[in-house]
């Protein structure tokens, strides 16, 4: 069962998409940081499928048994009072049928929105995209059983598994994106891709808001400004994989420093100043009113 509340939260998740500003998304791995960035003002909830894998020690690509992510998202919704999108990687699942079951979990934890992606372990060959849209159709027909507006966004990694010039992938994402957006998407996610250009054609070509993930650490690009990418036409902006890398390397930065040197600059840099690393700590554990 779909409650009044899962539903109210679809539809203004859903909305966030058509307004004019563009919806910011920093992706959360765990109750903490979604609490977090709740308490910092956004207005959703996005999860990390890696930043979840990795916070339990696993690789990403669905090594995690979907029970164990299901855990953690129902963690999430719990803890958090704006509407929740979860990355679902490729839908665990082989076949339409087996994803229909997990999604249909996946929704019973109460939340808003998906991200489904057409390749598997970004290997070098995506989905048919006519399978793939066979799985956005039958995700929508689940959504409106359950009558409520279930958010999909659908990725497509043209750019990352494509071998092709620039213009042939851009071409492919266009071509997949109207194709998934006509099955039943409602936003069209195309990564990783920096130049204005590309990201202007995308806004103008797919009929449907598009995502862009800033993310530095994949494609060697820097990302362009909110205000850059809002000015483009973009509906939806999200981190990815980025907050959780970041959070993975100060660690890394702060054991180094320790083990080879004795000293703590990195870590006291990080706690500095005293007053807001107090503050984020109430902010995580719901105490910042």
């Amino acid at each position: 069962m779909v409650s009044g509340i899962q539903k109210e939260k679809a539809e203004l998740f859903l909305k966030y998409h058509q307004d004019k500003e563009i919806l910011v998304l920093l992706n959360s791995w765990d109750p903490g940081s979604s609490k977090l960035i709740e308490a910092c003002g956004y207005k959703a909830i996005a999860t990390t499928s890696m930043g979840i894998a990795a916070s339990l020690g696993y690789p990403d690509c669905e090594v995690i048994q979907l029970s164990e992510m299901i855990h953690v998202i129902m963690g999430i919704v719990n803890a958090v009072q704006v509407p929740v999108t979860v990355d679902i990687e490729a839908g665990y699942g082989n076949n339409v049928n087996e994803i229909i079951e997990s999604v249909t979990k996946i929704i019973a934890t109460g939340i808003v929105g998906i991200n489904i992606e057409d390749s598997i372990e970004l290997s070098a060959e995506l989905i048919d995209e006519n399978e793939f849209c066979e799985r956005i159709s039958a995700i929508r027909a689940l959504s409106d059983s359950l009558g409520f507006h279930l958010v999909i966004n659908a990725r497509t990694d043209s750019f990352y598994t494509s071998s092709g010039s620039t213009r042939e992938k851009l071409a492919e994402s266009i071509k997949r994106g109207n194709k998934y957006r006509e099955a039943g998407a409602d936003c069209i996610f195309v990564q990783p891709v920096w130049e204005k250009e590309t990201i202007s054609t995308l806004v103008k070509e797919i009929n449907a808001p598009i995502n862009i993930l800033s993310n530095p650490t994949i494609g060697g690009g820097l990302p362009l400004s909110v205000r850059e990418l809002q000015d483009l036409g973009v509906a939806r902006l999200s981190l990815g994989s980025g907050l959780m890398k970041a959070t993975l390397a100060l660690i890394k930065k702060v054991a180094n420093e320790l083990s080879e040197k004795g000293t703590y600059n990195i870590l006291l840099d990080g706690l500095s100043p005293v007053s807001e690393t107090a503050l984020a700590y109430k902010m995580a554990i719901g105490l910042n009113k």
